[in-house]
Formats: structure tokens, C-alpha cells, sequence
């Protein structure tokens, strides 16, 4: 409220102090929307300003204006600035002698105001002039928010009377009006009671001090009375119908909730659908993963392999070695017999250390590396043999290698056929799920549309039964009772349709639970074959075992590697510790540097600060020079003034002097 007084205050040309002190206390009332200035004689500016104001008075409820002396063209602009006003309620204009201008100015309030529920003009004279009065009711026949209008004291003659008849013929929302003490007299009080077999929804009209027939008025309580009992079973009938829309959305909202829970179940299934989903395909993924690191390992495996064959090769090498040394042998078997238990136990020695080297290698590779032990042991006889196991143990390796292969082969084409069926399982759970939706879907927008006949159904019968009960009340007490037995059946028809529907849905759960069922199997066969795969690629794991022992090896000449760096880079560090530690004693004598450069700096501002003190003092010496300069100055004017004032004295004595001697009076004479 503090905004809008600041507002009048500037918009005002003069603001009167009455309505800044109405609009401070307003302010500081606990009741907001109430804005009281009866019994304050607004002036044309002020009546301007509020009706300038008015239009965006959002906290304005309730406009008292009664007593106010208002003038024409001030109630003109007033009402205009209402005109476009939406939170004015209620609007007291008694007491102001509105004449034509108002009247018309009411009129256009009226036509145009979508906001006034009550408005009072009592002790007005709008009565008086007829053409501004027709004005006044034709905005009342157009206006279907008013609900009490007091015409008290208007001076409302039968041609008035015979204006707002034919206003409350057309006007739909008032329900109180007052006319008590006017001039409606016989004629008008006909015209008023013929109005009111086509208005029904005025319920009380004051007649009182307007001279007009008893027989009229009673006539008219009649119809005041016939009016409340409509109003009464139209409120009824809301009240039912407000009850059966209520039902009819109960209904609807259960509906909805079914459909919303069916929704969630389906979103459920598709939730678990797209988890299993994600599970295969992470599996899927880890078993890729699993295929690749085993491409990996028999790429290994093949580099190893020919690792081995370099071995075998060095292996064959070897036995030639020892069949010429065998050769010796046999010429020099008695003489060398203790040589040769000794070279049979070196070379014994020396198939141990290869062995354990092919072991480390490959499992296969020590197996064979026994056979050569013994065939060491037989010399001659199982060279030949061994040289057959040498080629068989290619053999093998090469058939490994091929079945491996074939295998990886096998697995990848399995994987790649599980997840096209899994793929077509997947599409034709989504389609069944769509056609189910879209059935439900249909399902539900012909029940809704049932519904919404049978509402309109039921609103025919509505308005059939206000149309009876505004014609007799028995037939409509009747008919209440047929309209409640036919809701009642209703009620239970729509129970049974909502209990075969829920049966129905009930059916299409069960079915889509099958459904999940069924994919769930699949799941389940899907992971039975990758634990199948797990145990294969664990076989395959067994046999990489063998390689890491290699790859440990290399491992440990990377560590050795890895060592001979750390030294290097130790080396690094100590010498750029070393240039650290210089750079550090340069930093160190460069902030020596820097403090003493800051005591230098220290000594410069203490050197001028007592430069600075110095020169204040001289500066001070100075001016106490020229004071007292100034001083002997003055004392000098004064002494010449002093002698210049005794030197006159002195004039002034001698030509007194003069002039009194003879001299004088003979120099006079001359």
C-alpha cells in the first residue's frame, strides 16, 4: 500500500492530505484489501489519479467511496479507471448525487467490469434524468457477474421500473435488489413482477415505501419464494451432479491407476528384459575378450613352437655329436671305460639343466626331453627312435595348433548364432509387447468413450429432470428417485464392466508372465552354453599357465632392465641435485642481495622522511620570520601614523599660534 500512496502522491498534482493519512493508516491495517475514503471530498485531480491508479490495484477488494462529494467528471474518470479493474469486489457509492453522467458512467462500469459482485448507490438521483437510467439498466442486462445492486433513495419512477425489467430479463447473476423508497408506483411494480417469470435467479427484491399494491408485493414474495425453492433443487442437482462427476473421475482415476500399474508391469518386464540383455551382452563381451587373449596365446604358443624347433634342432645337432662319440666309444671301450661313466654322467648332467629349461618352456618339450635322457642312456639303439618321437611330437603339435584353431573357429560361429537367436528372441518379445500395448490402449479409449456417452446420458436426463422440477415439485420428487435407481444400476453396470475388464487384464498378465517366462528360459539356455565356453576357455587357461612361466622369465630380464634405468636415472637425479644445490646457493646470495637492497631502500625513506621533517621545521621557522616581519610591520605603520598625527598637532598648534600673535593679525590685515 505504501507503493500505491507514493504512486498517488506523484501522480497528484495537489494530493490532499485526508487520503495520504486514509491510505498510511490502510497500510498499517491488518485488513489489506479494504480501501476506505467515505466522508472525504475528493477533488478532480485526486479522483483522476485513482482512476489511474485503479487499473493496476492488485490488493483492492472492497472500494468504499460514499459521501465523497463527487463531481461528474470526477465519478466519470473513476468509474473509467474500474472499467479494466479485476480485483475490486465490491464498490459503495452512496450519498454522491449521481446524475446523467454517472448513470452512464455506471452503465459502461457494468458492460465492461468482470469483477463487482456488490454495488451500492443509495441516495443518489439516477432516477431523474431517463436517458442516462436506460443506459444504466441496458449495462446491467449485459453484466452476468453482479450479485446485489441497492437502489435506495434514487427517485425511480415506473418508467425506471419499466428499464430494469427489461434489464433483469436479460441479466442472469443478481440475486438481491433493493428499490425501497422511490417512485415505482402500480406500473412499475407490474412491470417488476411480469420480469420476474423470466429472470429465476433474483431471490430477494425490496418493494418497501414505493407505493405499490399489497397484492403486487405478495405476488412478488411468491415469486421470491419460487425463485429460492429453484435455487435450492438447482443446488440439489449440482450437489448430484457435482457427486456424479465425482464418481464418474473416481472411476476414471481407477482406470488410469489399472492402466499406469499395467504400464509399470511392462516397464518392469522391459526393464528385466534390457538387464538380461545388457548381462548377455557384457557376457558375450567377456567371452570376446577371452577369444582374443586366447588368439593372443596361440600366437604365443606358435612363437614358442618355434622356439622348440630351434631346440630340436640344436637337440639333433647334439645326437650326431654323440653318435661320433659313441663311435669312440665302442674302439676305446676297455681302456675308457671310467672316461666314458664320467661323460655319461656330465651328459646325464647336462640333460638335466636342458630338461629343466624345456620344462620352463613347454610342458610337451620336457616330456620329450626325458625320452632323449633315456635314449642317452641306450646311445646307439633309440637314437633312431628318438629321431621318430621327434617327428611325431611335430606332428602333434601341428594337429594341436589345427584343433585349437577349428575350435576358436566352432566357438566364434556358436557365439555369433546365440546372439542371432538371442537378437530374434528379443524382437519378438518387443513386438508381442507393442501389439499388446496398443491393444490395451484401443481397449481403453473405446471404454472411455463409452463412458463419456453414458456421461452425456446422464446429463440429458440431468437437465430433463431440472426441466420437470422447475414445473412441479411432486413430479420432481418422483423423478429423483427413478433418476437415483437408475444410477444405482448404473453404478453396478459399470462395476460388472470394470470387473470383466480387470478379469481380462488380469488374463493379458498372466500371458505376458508366460511370456517372460518363457524368455527367461532362454536366458537360462544361453548361460548354460557360456559356462560351456568358460569351461573350455578355462581348459585353454590351463594350457596358457605353461607360457606365463616364460613370460616370467622375460619379466625378470625387463626387472634387470628396469635396474640398470633406476641407476641411470639416480645418476640423473644426483646431478640435478647437484645444479639444484648451486642454483639454490645462487638464490640464496641473490636474497642476501635483496635484503640488503631493502635496508638501502629503508635508510633512503628514513633520509627522507628526516629530509621531509627538516623542511617542515624550516618551513615553520620561515613563517614565524614572517610574522614577525608582518609585526614589525604593523608596529612601523602605526608609529608612522602616530607620527603623522603628532606632526599635524604640531601644524595645527604653530598656525594656532601664529594666528594669535600680532604677526598674525597684521599678515591678516594685509
Amino acid at each position: 500500500m505504501e507503493e500505491f500512496r507514493r504512486a498517488y502522491a506523484r501522480l497528484c498534482a495537489a494530493p490532499q492530505e485526508a487520503v495520504l493519512r486514509r491510505l498510511r493508516e490502510r497500510g498499517a491495517a491488518p485488513g489489506r484489501g479494504r480501501l476506505d475514503l467515505a466522508a472525504q471530498s475528493l477533488s478532480l485531480d485526486t479522483c483522476g489519479a485513482l482512476g489511474r491508479l485503479l487499473p493496476g490495484a492488485a490488493p483492492v477488494t472492497e472500494l468504499l467511496l460514499g459521501d465523497c462529494g463527487l463531481s461528474e467528471e470526477g465519478v466519470k474518470l473513476l468509474l473509467h479507471g474500474l472499467c479494466s479493474n479485476s480485483t475490486v469486489k465490491s464498490l459503495d457509492l452512496k450519498g454522491n448525487n449521481l446524475r446523467a453522467v454517472g448513470a452512464e458512467a455506471l452503465g459502461k462500469l457494468l458492460k465492461q467490469n468482470r469483477s463487482i459482485r456488490s454495488l451500492i448507490l443509495e441516495w443518489n438521483n439516477l432516477g431523474v434524468w431517463e436517458e442516462g437510467f436506460s443506459f444504466f439498466c441496458q449495462g446491467l442486462g449485459a453484466n452476468n457477474v453482479l450479485q446485489r445492486l441497492d437502489l435506495r433513495n434514487n427517485q425511480i419512477n415506473h418508467q425506471g421500473a419499466g428499464e430494469l425489467a427489461m434489464a433483469l430479463k436479460q441479466n442472469a447473476s443478481l440475486q438481491e435488489l433493493d428499490l425501497r423508497w422511490n417512485n415505482i408506483g402500480l406500473l412499475g411494480g407490474r412491470a417488476l413482477l411480469n420480469c420476474l417469470h423470466s429472470n429465476k435467479t433474483l431471490k430477494k427484491l425490496e418493494l418497501a415505501g414505493n407505493n405499490v399494491p399489497s397484492d403486487i408485493l405478495k405476488a412478488v414474495e411468491q415469486a421470491m419464494d419460487h425463485n429460492q425453492d429453484r435455487q435450492t433443487i438447482l443446488s440439489e442437482t449440482q450437489n448430484r451432479t457435482h457427486i456424479l462427476t465425482k464418481e464418474v473421475l473416481s472411476l476414471k482415476d481407477e482406470k488410469t491407476k489399472q492402466f499406469l500399474d499395467l504400464m509399470d508391469t511392462i516397464d518392469r518386464q522391459k526393464e528385466e528384459i534390457a538387464r538380461s540383455g545388457r548381462i548377455s551382452a557384457a557376457r558375450l563381451s567377456r567371452l570376446q575378450e577371452a577369444l582374443d587373449e586366447q588368439h593372443s596365446i596361440m600366437n604365443s604358443l606358435k612363437a614358442k613352437l618355434q622356439m622348440t624347433e630351434a631346440a630340436l634342432t640344436l637337440s639333433e645337432q647334439k645326437a650326431n655329436n654323440l653318435k661320433e662319440q659313441l663311435n669312440v666309444v665302442k674302439q676305446e671301450q676297455v681302456s675308457m671305460a671310467e672316461r666314458h661313466s664320467k661323460e655319461l654322467q656330465q651328459q646325464k648332467q647336462e640333460g638335466a639343466a636342458r630338461e629343466d629349461r624345456l620344462l620352463r618352456d613347454l610342458s610337451a618339450a620336457s616330456e620329450k626331453n626325458l625320452l632323449l635322457r633315456n635314449q642317452v642312456d641306450e646311445l646307439e639303439k633309440k637314437c633312431k627312435v628318438q629321431q621318430d618321437q621327434l617327428f611325431q611330437v611335430k606332428q602333434d603339435l601341428t594337429n594341436t595348433t589345427a584343433e585349437l584353431k577349428l575350435r576358436a573357429v566352432q566357438a566364434e560361429e556358436r557365439l555369433e548364432m546365440e546372439k542371432k537367436r538371442f537378437k530374434q528372441s528379443l524382437e519378438d518379445v518387443e513386438s508381442l509387447r507393442v501389439k499388446e500395448v496398443d491393444h490395451m490402449t484401443q481397449h481403453i479409449e473405446t471404454s472411455e468413450r463409452s463412458m463419456q456417452d453414458r456421461i452425456q446420458r446422464l446429463e440429458a436426463i440431468r437437465i430433463a429432470l431440472e426441466e420437470e422440477l422447475s414445473q412441479v415439485k411432486a413430479a420432481a420428487l418422483t423423478e429423483r428417485g427413478q433418476a437415483e435407481e437408475e444410477l444405482i444400476k448404473v453404478r453396478n453396470q459399470a462395476r460388472l464392466e470394470e470387473q470383466q475388464r480387470f478379469e481380462h487384464l488380469e488374463e493379458k498378465l498372466r500371458m505376458m508372465t508366460e511370456a517372460r517366462d518363457e524368455a527367461q528360459n532362454c536366458c537360462l539356455k544361453q548361460k548354460q552354453m557360456v559356462a560351456d565356453a568358460q569351461a573350455k576357455a578355462n581348459q585353454l587357461s590351463l594350457q596358457a599357465d605353461g607360457l606365463r612361466r616364460r613370460l616370467e622369465e622375460l619379466q625378470q630380464e625387463l626387472n634387470s632392465k628396469e635396474e640398470e634405468k633406476v641407476t641411470e636415472v639416480n645418476k640423473v637425479k644426483v646431478e640435478l641435485q647437484e645444479q639444484i644445490g648451486h642454483l639454490q646457493a645462487e638464490r640464496t646470495a641473490q636474497d642476501g642481495l635483496r635484503e640488503k637492497i631493502a635496508a638501502l631502500e629503508r635508510q633512503m625513506k628514513a633520509l627522507s622522511n628526516n629530509h621531509r621533517e627538516a623542511l617542515l621545521d624550516k618551513e615553520g621557522e620561515i613563517s614565524m620570520l614572517l610574522e614577525k616581519l608582518r609585526m614589525r610591520e604593523a608596529d612601523i605603520s602605526r608609529m608612522r601614523e602616530e607620527e603623522a598625527q603628532r606632526a599635524s598637532f604640531l601644524q595645527n598648534a604653530i598656525m594656532t599660534y601664529v594666528q594669535g600673535s600680532p604677526l598674525g593679525t597684521h599678515s591678516s590685515r594685509k
